[in-house]
């Protein structure tokens, strides 16, 4: 198992537990994006369906107040060129463009929480409407842009229910703050 400098340092089990909780504290301060390669996905609002696609990604979306349109084009352009989808070999060599694959993009201002006190989490972190609405159609447009055709989604801000087949299962993390 690998491990970082600062875990086959740590002398103790106290400083061992405070790098795993910076670690983790740093990662959920950032997340932007949840992936899952499906085999289909749908999304309903009001016991209707409101999005759906067969193969593809569908992609869970949030936005922080920092967020800018920087972030939404790092984002954008990383979604489409993973390689998530096999290949004729059976390697995840291709992207949802090279596959030939659907989006399904749902909002979801969950995916920043902050559970530092108790156990009910708080969503300060999340942007607010007025932020997060332009960034999310922003979002939207330029996956059209790039795929060229219309890109089926949740209703922001809505109570959705999202059904999935996950295919693999496949799920990814990508946050515009970590590029890797």
């Amino acid at each position: 198992m690998n491990r970082s400098p600062q875990v086959e340092t740590a002398t103790s089990q106290g400083q061992l537990n405070r790098l795993v909780l910076g670690a983790a504290r740093e990662w959920n301060r950032h997340v932007r994006l949840v992936l899952q390669r499906v085999t289909e996905a749908n999304v309903r609002t009001g016991g209707e369906t409101v999005g759906s696609i067969g193969p593809g990604l569908l992609v869970l979306f949030g936005v922080e107040p920092t967020d800018t349109a920087d972030d939404i084009n790092w984002l954008v352009n990383k979604l489409v060129q993973l390689h998530v989808f096999d290949d004729e070999s059976g390697t995840m060599n291709r992207s949802v463009i090279e596959a030939g694959g659907d989006i399904l993009l749902v909002s979801q201002f969950t995916l920043l929480p902050s559970n530092r006190k108790g156990t009910r989490p708080s969503w300060h972190r999340a942007a607010k409407p007025k932020l997060a609405i332009p960034l999310y159609k922003a979002f939207r447009q330029k996956l059209e842009d790039l795929l060229g055709r219309t890109i089926p989604s949740g209703i922001f801000g809505a109570d959705m229910q999202v059904g999935l087949v996950n295919d693999g299962p496949v799920t990814l993390i990508i946050d515009s703050k970590l590029r890797e």
